[in-house]
């Protein structure tokens, strides 16, 4: 039974190969027996590209533990059996959602000591670097994978583009987001990622969590995807969902960034104390996801151009090349991200689509200026629709960049 289950996965797998493929902006390094783990949202490609990487290196098994009939089996061994006998005895293994199968790690290290090359792939955050270490017995590599970057976006058009087209482009980008499903094969953006993050919701909290109040995290999902880049209490979320506790609210909300849908930013404070009680922000994983689910969706650029921005700087905080938070004095006045690395504030970042309008820039330079001041950090950004110069404001000087250009650097 085991061995035609994956007799049918191989079959799938070996039709995904023959499929149009964009190389990712990814280094992948397959060295020795290290354990090769790859993370990311659901459908971002993290299978798709562990297969054509292992592809190149010949010979491999390959198990997709997304299957009730798979994470089912008691005794692993006949899970190894079926791949000796399907794959002829591989020394190289890629576990599809590693996370489904209880106890995976005694498994995978058991593996590893037995010589065979593992790559795992999960969709929950909890296989980062910090949890891998207590779960791994054995030394392990990290990639993330998320949805297309802008990018690896434009490699689909295979042909160099004026800066023209790359900003009609990017209009685009950022309204459906860089899922690759849709995009290769030219599905219907709303309904595919309106399907998908319902699933998500249900297949990786309600279910694997055993959610009894289904309609809080829904309530609680619709109102983060209906206010991204806004800040919010616990207390609050717990009267919008009408869910009373806030110890629940909190859970249910670590539960959706788990699941790869959200990510929270806290805001910067010299002060741990100070740091944990704050009001947190909110962001999306992928900018499809606030056009197909938002609740009363607006073409509000100012706020799509913000979460792009987020989705990339958080990318350097899974590398651990930065800390990322965002900044606000008592008079409610913000900086948008603070890039933290080690002890030092290196860049102040403000993300404004229309800096031509005289009280928005007096707005955003305004604080960002009283937020170079306070964290001494004189490395300032504004990332704008057009915009590209330099200016000096109060011997401060502050650098303008059009977003399609800080995205391609």
């Amino acid at each position: 039974m085991i061995r035609d289950i994956l007799l049918i996965q191989k079959r799938e797998f070996e039709k995904r190969v023959k499929e149009g493929y964009i190389e990712r902006d990814i280094n992948f390094k397959k060295i020795g027996n290290m354990i090769n783990v790859i993370i990311g949202p659901r459908r971002a490609g993290k299978s798709f590209f562990a297969i054509h990487m292992l592809n190149k290196l010949g010979n491999f098994g390959y198990v997709n533990f997304d299957d009730e009939k798979i994470v089912e089996i008691k005794e692993y061994n006949e899970i190894i059996d079926a791949v000796n006998s399907l794959y002829n005895n591989p020394k190289n293994l890629l576990f599809d959602e590693i996370q489904n199968l209880d106890k995976w790690e005694l498994f995978v290290n058991r593996l590893q000591r037995q010589d065979y090359n593992m790559v795992i792939t999960g969709s929950n955050s909890k296989l980062l670097s910090k949890e891998l270490a207590t779960h791994l017995t054995g030394r392990h590599l990290l990639t993330s994978i998320f949805p297309f970057s802008f990018k690896e976006f434009l490699k689909l058009e295979n042909k160099e583009l004026t800066n023209n087209e790359i900003k009609e482009k990017l209009l685009y980008y950022l309204t459906y987001g860089g899922y690759p499903e849709p995009l290769l094969k030219k599905l219907d953006y709303k309904d595919y990622l309106s399907t998908l993050f319902n699933s998500i919701i249900y297949k990786d909290i309600v279910k694997r969590f055993k959610i009894r109040n289904v309609q809080a995290i829904e309530d609680l999902a619709s109102y983060l995807i209906s206010n991204i880049s806004k800040d919010f209490s616990y207390n609050t979320l717990s009267k919008v969902t009408k869910c009373k506790s806030v110890h629940t609210i909190e859970k249910y909300l670590n539960y959706l960034e788990e699941a790869f849908i959200f990510f929270k930013l806290t805001r910067f404070s010299f002060k741990f104390k100070e740091q944990v009680a704050s009001n947190k922000k909110i962001y999306c994983i992928d900018n499809g996801f606030i056009y197909a689910k938002a609740f009363k969706f607006s073409s509000d650029l100012g706020k799509l151009y913000e979460n792009l921005v987020a989705v990339e700087l958080k990318k350097l905080g899974i590398k651990k090349m930065a800390d990322i938070y965002y900044w606000k004095n008592t008079m409610n006045e913000e900086v948008d991200f603070v890039i933290k690395q080690g002890l030092r504030v290196k860049q102040l970042i403000q993300v404004c689509y229309n800096i031509e309008d005289y009280d928005t820039k007096k707005r955003e330079i305004r604080a960002l200026l009283k937020a170079s001041k306070e964290l001494k950090c004189n490395n300032l950004l504004v990332i704008t629709e057009d915009k590209d110069s330099r200016e000096k404001i109060k011997n401060k000087t502050i650098n303008y960049i059009p977003l399609w250009k800080w995205l391609l650097k």
